[in-house]
């Protein structure tokens, strides 16, 4: 493994360990529990460094003790270790939110879905308290439950609102209705046959998941990729990107009322996926990315004529936006997002970089051939759902160039992929910036070279964490359009 550093700590290291990280500037990524021998847990924190492309992280014994939590020093941490609790059942004390998170809806055992059968002792889930909503009174205020089933094609949340008037006074986002438990769904499966398993976390970005993971994988085995499979990687990647951002600037013009927007932007989404289909077979560009490489090559000449064509009628859309004040008027000032708050609560993708985090994996921690072509990384400081906006359109653009330029610059004919198979009890660390932002694979092998542990750290899990704050003391007009400015998927954070 060599895509992660690891050191180890006790316990009682964790917290004085934790506060020099974060005033070194470090920031933490996350942090996940697995079970390497028998019932005795382990922590496993990852975290970036100021400077270092390389990830780091911390391995923590548990030993049957309740560990310090870190959300009062770290809050993105917050949710991670609900998480654990619930689902691995370690205990952390001194918790700021000690409510269930992911099992708010669902029966409880005497374990967690992922505790090993040998774990013993009552369930550290079934200890913790049902989310909780504050007391309110007023005779003007009022209780709106909205959801599970909501209009419209969907993902299935409920979202509480008290609401005075048009004014929000509290929400409260219940995001787990649909939990799939795919992280268990690993366990057992093969390196190879568990690919398609990642590009079905979340269908929209599929190529994103498959290089995270793929990479883990290449990471556990020490395998090298050829120059022209990573080459493939970053062009699929962009061409997801693409079609991601059209689609979110269709359903912002959906939002705002802005129809013909709406309109002209999901059709430009659906001429991106004919182009997907057109160079690789899928629309969503499945089955391209493979441990130790790609499966097949990309028609390099379908794919100069779309983007040929595309791209003027993506400049004209543009720039019709862009001129539209019904549209801008709606957006400017809206929800916005302080890069204090960003920071501190783990805001990812466009939704930090909007409000001034200038951080991309891309750029940062170099995978595919990013390290060959860099992108040019979009940064904007209002953190208003305007400026969330005006950071897509950036990488759209950007996406486009960049996929002219390697397009442009070609990579010599090599094999697009070799033998990739980890070791038996080997680990590696995979990531990608998704066109929501970081996407974190960590997997485990067991005795028999099987996946024993896969860890996902999605983008749309950390920005859900973030987005409440946004819509206290915002408005019932606004919120529709606050939600689709952030581009969330429930899938994506249920996982």
């Amino acid at each position: 493994m060599t895509n992660c550093e690891y050191a180890s700590l006790t316990i009682d290291e964790l917290t004085t360990r934790a506060k020099q990280l974060l005033a070194d500037g470090g920031r933490f990524q996350g942090v996940y529990a697995w079970y390497p021998c028998g019932a005795n847990a382990e922590l496993r924190y990852v975290f970036t460094l100021p400077g270092q492309e390389k990830f780091s992280g911390w391995r923590v014994e548990v030993n049957g003790r309740a560990v310090p939590s870190l959300a009062a020093i770290s809050p993105l941490l917050g949710w991670h270790e609900r998480e654990i609790m619930e689902m691995s059942g370690v205990a952390f004390s001194g918790h700021p939110e000690p409510e269930r998170l992911v099992t708010a809806f669902l029966p409880h055992t005497d374990r967690g879905p992922l505790e090993p059968l040998t774990a013993n002792g009552d369930s550290v889930a079934a200890r913790l308290p049902a989310p909780s909503l504050p007391a309110v009174s007023g005779k003007h205020v009022q209780l709106l439950p909205f959801g599970p089933v909501r209009a419209d094609v969907l993902e299935s949340a409920q979202f509480i609102f008290y609401y005075l008037g048009e004014g929000i006074l509290h929400y409260h986002p219940n995001l787990f209705l649909k939990h799939r438990g795919m992280e268990k769904q690993f366990e057992g499966m093969d390196v190879g046959s568990a690919t398609l398993l990642a590009e079905r976390v979340t269908g929209i970005d599929s190529v994103a998941h498959a290089i995270a993971y793929a990479q883990a994988i290449e990471d556990a085995a020490n395998c090298e990729v050829s120059a022209r499979a990573r080459w493939i990687r970053l062009i699929a990647a962009e061409l997801e990107r693409i079609y991601n951002h059209l689609h979110y600037l269709g359903h912002l013009c959906h939002t705002t009322t802005l129809k013909v927007g709406e309109a002209q932007g999901k059709l430009l989404e659906e001429y991106a996926k004919q182009i997907n289909a057109r160079a690789s077979g899928s629309r969503f560009l499945r089955s391209l990315v493979w441990p130790g490489g790609v499966r097949r090559e990309l028609d390099l000449q379908a794919l100069r004529d779309g983007l040929r064509k595309l791209k003027p009628q993506i400049e004209q859309y543009i720039g019709l936006i862009e001129r539209t004040t019904s549209h801008l008027d709606r957006l400017i000032s809206t929800a916005p997002l302080s890069q204090t708050l960003a920071f501190d609560q783990g805001a990812t993708g466009p939704i930090e970089r909007a409000s001034g985090v200038d951080r991309d994996l891309r750029r940062d921690h170099p995978y595919a051939a990013y390290d060959t072509f860099p992108p040019q990384v979009a940064v904007a400081h209002a953190g208003d759902a305007a400026a969330r906006m005006q950071v897509r359109i950036a990488e759209l653009r950007a996406s486009v160039a960049l996929i002219e330029s390697v397009l442009k610059n070609g990579v010599r004919q090599e094999p697009l992929g070799g033998p990739c198979i980890p070791e038996a009890g080997s680990e590696g660390l995979g990531w990608c910036e998704s066109p929501r932002g970081t996407i974190l694979y960590a997997v485990h092998l067991d005795a028999q070279g099987r996946l024993g542990r896969v860890k996902i750290k999605s983008p749309s899990f950390a920005n859900w964490r973030v987005f409440p704050s946004t819509v206290h003391d915002s408005n019932m007009m606004d919120y529709a359009i606050n939600e689709a400015s952030f581009g969330l998927t429930i899938s994506g954070c249920a996982r």
